[in-house]
């Protein structure tokens, strides 16, 4: 309880879910100034009653904390939404050509189309002369830039290509490739890693700051639909800082956003990063933004064979035999990078897909402890996804947070590609979560949104739960069933949890008297209903600080 006697709201008569181990029911909860002031039973709350309270009568509903997500990527989240379209699931060749022509039929003279998001096992089937020329007879003279699911890889028009300087006899950029078909060596349109940074960068001459901060308000507003209370943007760079901000600002900010200041630019994105971006991170703190992170990469994705692992990949006939992938910054660097980021009292978030990748970052980090002494600041090791047995147990010793996402923890198009790779065995060796939790290591649930194309928690809850697609695709087939966890352990990740990697647990994750008052409202029992029924619950109201910020 509070010193506060009086409430502004009282949420009452509820089945209230507080994510609080000394108290984890309640039916009530009563709120001033934007924080709890009391949780307890409807009794207890009454007290805190007067004739100015508002009342909201639960009638007996589902209550608990706002999710937390531990990584997206807002803005290119609204901007998927408002100014770009979303290719059919499980699109083939001639499906994406078709979506082109349908969106250049309707475009002005000139205007690019982009789209979202081909499948990870497409690689093979877009890398060929013979495709690219469908997509450029589809695409009526527009530049077409298509992004794949992973947001790492793109494929492009040959009107594209001419824009952006990229010629047949063209060398490939450092940590990225042209892709050329392996028949007649000439460019396909694929851009892997870094390359993809080219054509984004001509693409975006059009996007203004203005559309910036539109594109963030729309996906607060989106990931308020969804029950997200919180969220740390995963790689966040000068356009995106400027736009939380001038959100937070003018009171328009309804979610806490940490964030992620890059210390390297990323392949494929554009904008200030590193030592002049570190520069201005207390420039744009405020209330609800938090610069508490940094960002590196340290290798790219499965599915295009650009993850660091152990083991060799399949042989493809491209890369040399026993390929195992690169990392994309040396380990003397990586540990400064870690030392640097210490001392600014920031964590490290790292992007870490393969194996090798995961262990070099955990041996790194253990070196680092040598000589800084106990952590102060938690590293986030993002996605956690492939884990040497013999490294799952260091996340916990070293303090290093798990940082799952994207929520795919289920069989997949991602997964199809990483078996195109990596064969079946290995592939399916995903996601160790089950393993991770029960080495005592902190684990935070991630959307990835717009890797994710619908960050909804729910769906990610319930894949923890089942292993199982909750969408309904590859009927019967669970992943790696063995990792499966209950439902409260998967609520936690998704809340406090992530609160705490974040920085903000002592903010907002959990319903306790005097923390932010950010609580969603459900449709249904979570607890009470089928396993496989848990991704149909709907957010009917959710509330930041006090307010209601979205109602269904």
């Amino acid at each position: 309880m509070t010193s506060a006697t009086h409430a502004d709201l009282i949420l009452t008569n509820g089945r209230i879910y507080t994510v609080d181990t000394a108290r984890p029911w309640a039916q009530a909860v009563a709120i001033g100034g934007g924080r709890i002031l009391a949780v307890g039973s409807t009794a207890e709350i009454e007290a805190y009653r007067t004739g100015e309270t508002e009342v909201v009568d639960l009638g007996g509903r589902m209550a608990m904390p706002g999710f937390v997500d531990v990584h997206n990527h807002i803005m290119m989240g609204g901007q998927a939404d408002l100014f770009e379209t979303q290719l059919p699931a499980g699109a083939s060749v001639d499906d994406i050509c078709a979506h082109v022509r349908r969106q250049a039929e309707a475009a002005v003279p000139g205007q690019w189309i982009i789209a979202n998001q081909w499948g990870a096992d497409m690689i093979t089937a877009l890398n060929s002369e013979a495709s690219l020329a469908k997509l450029d007879a589809a695409s009526l003279d527009h530049p077409v830039l298509l992004r794949d699911e992973t947001m790492h890889n793109r494929w492009v028009n040959s009107v594209a290509l001419q824009m952006c300087g990229i010629a047949n006899d063209q060398p490939d950029p450092p940590a990225g490739s042209f892709g050329r078909d392996p028949a007649t060596g000439r460019l396909t349109g694929l851009l892997v890693e870094s390359a993809a940074g080219i054509v984004e960068r001509v693409a975006a001459d059009h996007f203004t700051e203005a559309m910036g901060e539109a594109a963030i308000a729309r996906a607060v507003e989106i990931v308020n639909s969804y029950g997200v209370t919180a969220f740390q943007d995963a790689a966040s760079v000068l356009p995106i800082m400027k736009a939380l901000t001038g959100l937070d600002n003018k009171g328009k900010l309804t979610a806490w956003a940490v964030t992620s200041l890059p210390l390297i630019e990323p392949s494929f994105m554009f904008g200030l990063s590193g030592d002049e971006l570190l520069a201005l991170r207390d420039e744009y703190r405020t209330r609800h933004v938090r610069p508490n992170f940094t960002k590196i990469f340290l290798d790219g994705v499965p599915g295009a064979r650009t993850s660091a692992f152990h083991d060799a990949y399949l042989d493809d006939g491209v890369h040399p035999r026993g390929y195992r992938g690169e990392t994309l910054v040396t380990y003397p660097d990586l540990v400064q990078h870690i030392d640097k980021s210490e001392k600014l009292g920031m964590g490290l978030k790292i992007h870490c897909t393969g194996d090798y990748a995961v262990t070099e970052m955990l041996d790194a980090v253990e070196a680092v402890r040598h000589f800084n002494g106990p952590a102060k600041v938690m590293h986030h090791i993002a996605h956690a996804s492939y884990v040497r047995p013999q490294d799952v147990e260091r996340f916990a010793k070293l303090s290093v947070v798990a940082d799952l996402s994207p929520m795919m923890w289920y069989p997949t198009t991602f997964l199809e590609g990483h078996k195109e790779a990596m064969g079946d065995e290995r592939a399916t060796r995903f996601w160790p979560i089950a393993d991770l939790h029960k080495s005592g290591a902190l684990l935070a649930g991630g959307s990835d949104w717009p890797v994710i194309p619908v960050p909804d928690p729910w769906t990610g809850i319930e894949g923890m739960v089942t292993r199982q697609n909750p969408s309904g695709a590859f009927p019967g087939v669970a992943l790696w069933p063995e990792q499966a966890i209950d439902l409260a352990t998967a609520i936690r990740i998704f809340t406090l949890n992530s609160a705490i990697a974040m920085g903000i647990g002592e903010e907002t994750g959990s319903i306790e008297p005097g923390k932010s008052a950010d609580i969603i409202v459900l449709d249904q029992q979570v607890f009470d209903v089928a396993p496989d029924r848990i991704a149909d619950t709907k957010v009917l109201t959710t509330y930041f600080a006090g307010r209601a910020v979205y109602r269904r």
